[in-house]
C-alpha cells in the first residue's frame, strides 16, 4: 500500500449535460454545495463547466469562462480556498488563467499538457497538474479504443508528458490514467488492477470511477444506483496505490475510505 494521506477530490459541475445530474450546480447553490463537501470531508474540490462524457463536445472558452466566472468569485470572496484545495477541470488558457488568479491550486488537465499555453500559465502559478491520459479527444474516445499493451502505451504517454511539464517548470505532478477515457471495460479492470505499476514515476496517482459506465458493463445499472461501484473500485485502487480518489459522492466515499484504512493499519 502507498503512503501518502488518501485525498477525497469531490466533483462540483457548473454546465447542464454533466453525465451524473446530481453533481449539477448554478452559482446559486455554490456556497451550499462547496460547504457541504467540505463538512462531508473532501480535502479537494474538482471544479468544471465542459462535459468530457463520451460523444461531448467542446464548447468555446469564452462560454466555458461565463458558466464558470461567477462560482470563482464566489469561492475567492468567501475564501473557501483556505479551508480546501480547489481544483479546475479544464485545459483552456483563458479560464485557467482566470480561476488560478482567484485561489485555485490544481490544474486538472483531461488533455494531459497537449496544449504548450497550459503549460506555461500552471507553472507561472507554480500550479499542481494533473496529467490525465485518454485516447483520442471525448467525441470518439468510446468508438472501439484498442492498445497492444494499455499498461506499457499509458507508462510511455506519462514518461513523455512528465518530461514536457518538467521543461516548462511544472513539477508539481499527479497522474491519472484516465479510466473511461479512451479504453473499454477490460482496458479499465487492468489498469485498476495494476495501477501500482505507475507508483514507479514517483507521483501521486488519482483514480475517478465515479458512477462510470464501466459499472453498468458489470452489473446492469443507471448512474444513480452505481455509488456501491464506485467504491469498490475506489478502495481497491487506494489499495493498489492511488491516493486521491476524485467522487461525487463525498460523505459515503470519506467514511468507506476511513473504515477501509482503520482495517489496513491493524498489525
Amino acid at each position: 500500500m502507498q503512503n501518502c494521506k488518501t485525498k477525497i477530490m469531490g466533483v462540483l459541475n457548473a454546465n447542464e449535460d454533466s453525465f451524473f445530474k446530481n453533481s449539477r450546480f448554478d452559482n446559486s447553490q455554490a456556497s451550499f454545495l462547496i460547504e457541504k463537501m467540505i463538512e462531508d470531508g473532501a480535502n479537494i474540490i474538482d471544479i468544471g463547466a465542459v462535459s468530457s462524457k463520451p460523444g461531448s463536445i467542446a464548447v468555446d472558452e469564452n462560454i466555458e469562462l461565463s458558466r464558470i466566472k461567477d462560482i470563482v468569485d464566489t469561492i475567492y470572496q468567501n475564501k473557501y480556498y483556505e479551508k480546501v484545495d480547489f481544483s479546475i477541470d479544464s485545459y483552456t488558457p483563458k479560464v485557467l488563467d482566470y480561476v488560478l488568479n482567484k485561489g485555485f491550486k490544481i490544474v486538472n488537465d483531461i488533455t494531459g499538457l497537449q496544449n504548450d499555453e497550459v503549460c506555461k500559465i500552471a507553472a507561472s502559478y507554480d500550479a499542481k497538474v494533473v496529467i490525465m491520459h485518454m485516447q483520442n479527444n471525448p467525441k470518439n474516445m468510446q468508438n472501439n479504443p484498442s492498445y497492444t499493451n494499455v499498461i506499457f502505451e499509458i507508462n510511455d504517454y506519462f514518461s513523455k508528458q512528465i518530461e514536457k511539464a518538467k521543461s516548462f517548470g511544472i513539477h508539481d505532478i499527479v497522474l491519472d490514467v484516465g479510466i473511461g477515457f479512451g479504453k473499454n471495460l477490460e482496458h479499465n479492470l487492468t489498469l485498476i488492477k495494476k495501477l501500482n505499476y505507475f507508483s514507479l514515476f514517483g507521483y501521486e496517482l488519482l483514480i475517478g470511477a465515479s458512477r462510470k459506465s464501466m459499472i453498468n458493463m458489470i452489473v446492469p445499472s443507471v448512474v444513480e444506483d452505481r455509488l456501491p461501484g464506485t467504491i469498490a473500485i475506489h478502495l481497491e485502487s487506494i489499495r493498489n496505490g492511488a491516493s486521491i480518489i476524485r467522487c461525487h459522492d463525498v460523505k459515503e466515499h470519506f467514511q468507506a475510505i476511513k473504515v477501509f484504512e482503520a482495517i489496513n493499519n491493524i498489525n
